[in-house]
């Protein structure tokens, strides 16, 4: 009996070794077919994750370049309330939202018009000076309900008192429009004691800017013998085309005095 089931075993096993590749070759379609399947599947949920993280880390780049910005915004503001905290006016933030698209004008719409105040009583209006971290700006020349206009110092139309920090001499400051010379001090003579890098201060006078605000330096003197008065060019202290936060200050004097032209028009 044994010998003769090692026989039956002998031959099963002879005939599976012949079946197997023909069940193989049988089956070869079915395994091809899910082994496609499922490298197609695969390939599909990859690209879908793929692009899932692609989207995913353009957006947080997006949010890195804002911090980064939301980051030198805040040092701006601080600041500018730094600067404000030396002289102690009345002081409110305001944002530039616009500036005027005329070439040869210099002036710039914030986002605080007369409904917007730093205190009860201390409300935006017409006259008020903006300075920046460095130095004074402008001032505002019209105010609606939600925004206000101001002009700048290097606008041609603007003068500005002001006095050497180093001497006490006062003069006054012309803005001319032009980038290469944005500022001039006209009718000084040429023996008046002033060098260039001298610091210019606004003197107080007129009613519009406080005293003592940093307002430009002198950055070149030609002088003509054939001429009565020197030629001095300066250069803003504040940064003009820079930034968008602006700080507002209400003078310790009772009245501002604004200029007497209407600058709505100009504005976008």
């Amino acid at each position: 009996m044994d010998h003769r089931y090692r026989a039956v075993d002998n031959v099963r096993a002879a005939l599976t070794l012949i079946v197997y590749p023909l069940n193989y070759i049988v089956n070869l379609p079915s395994e091809i077919s899910s082994w496609a399947s499922d490298t197609f599947v695969t390939r599909d949920t990859l690209q879908e994750q793929n692009n899932t993280l692609r989207t995913q880390n353009n957006f947080l780049e997006m949010q890195i370049q804002k911090l980064a910005s939301l980051q030198a915004e805040n040092i701006r503001l601080r600041e500018l309330l730094q600067s404000s905290k030396k002289v102690g006016e009345k002081k409110l933030v305001a944002e530039i939202i616009s500036v005027a698209l005329d070439p040869h004008k210099r002036l710039i719409r914030l986002d605080k018009g007369s409904l917007d105040e730093a205190e009860p009583g201390y409300k935006v209006k017409p006259g008020l000076p903006l300075i920046d971290a460095q130095g004074v700006m402008g001032q505002i020349t019209y105010t609606d309900l939600l925004n206000s206009v101001a002009i700048l110092i290097t606008d041609p139309s603007h003068t500005l008192p002001v006095q050497i920090n180093r001497n006490g001499l006062r003069t006054i400051l012309v803005g001319t429009g032009l980038p290469s010379s944005p500022l001039e001090i006209p009718y000084l003579p040429n023996n008046a004691d002033i060098k260039v890098g001298d610091l210019l201060v606004t003197s107080g006078l007129g009613g519009v800017y406080p005293t003592g605000y940093p307002a430009a330096k002198v950055r070149e003197i030609s002088i003509d013998p054939s001429l009565p008065f020197a030629k001095i060019i300066a250069e803003p202290t504040a940064n003009l085309t820079q930034g968008r936060q602006v700080l507002l200050i209400w003078p310790r004097i009772k009245s501002v005095k604004p200029l007497t032209q209407n600058t709505k028009q100009d504005l976008p």
